[in-house]
């Protein structure tokens, strides 16, 4: 270095606030519901029992609102029950995002092993057209995790989370109506194999997560 240079200095990262443990505990403990609900689904959809309730509360991803709409649960239990845990999981997201910022975003990345290439692109996306994305995507963990790196305002995502909400849970229970016989298929099929289908499950999970662990 030569006398007279300037050296350019990088600003450390905000550390994280005190909150931030917190939502990470709390997207630790989604994410072992959204576990328990991917190994326990065979058995918790079959009707004449209140198990698809719980796995509405479990996990709110698009086979299981369709799955629990010919179980027999109640119009309105579903929906409520639904959007409960989808906003849940959107605020979690959220504020994990606000509380991390880039460091959250490297961890999703990571996971889902997505190339920085195509990280980039979604992240300028995002940026574009967050006001289409958010609701088309809006049971999205990393979309709500982009919203709070973002430091999007909650002023503007309750509408369009609202929005999201209203036009999937009506999707899901338009085509669990229309393909009620082929679902109802699908759910017999599914008791009358739904030990071996429970097995499978559970060693998918396993296997998926070794996977995951060993490429973090």
């Amino acid at each position: 270095m030569t006398d007279g240079e300037q050296v350019e200095v990088i600003p450390e990262a905000p550390p994280p606030p005190r909150s931030a443990r917190l939502w990470l505990v709390a997207f630790v403990a989604l994410v072992i519901c959204s576990q328990v609900a991917s190994a326990s689904w065979a058995a918790w959809t079959q009707p004449g029992n209140e198990r698809p309730a719980l796995l509405l509360m479990m996990s709110s991803r698009n086979r299981y609102l369709v799955a629990t709409v010919a179980s027999g649960i109640s119009a309105w239990s579903w929906a409520i029950i639904a959007a409960l845990r989808l906003t849940a999981a959107a605020v979690v997201c959220h504020f994990l995002g606000r509380a991390y910022g880039d460091k959250a975003l490297r961890w999703f990345w990571r996971y889902l092993g997505m190339p920085q290439e195509q990280v980039g692109k979604f992240e300028g996306a995002f940026a574009r057209a967050e006001v289409f994305i958010v609701p088309l995507f809006v049971g999205s963990n990393i979309v709500w995790v982009l919203s709070g790196a973002a430091r999007t305002s909650w002023r503007r995502l309750a509408p369009l989370l609202a929005i999201g909400l209203a036009g999937r849970l009506a999707l899901m229970w338009w085509l669990a109506k229309v393909f009620d016989d082929e679902v109802r298929s699908v759910l017999k099929w599914v008791d009358r194999y739904q030990i071996w289908i429970i097995g499978g499950s559970v060693l998918l999970v396993i296997v998926v997560n070794l996977r995951n662990l060993r490429g973090r």
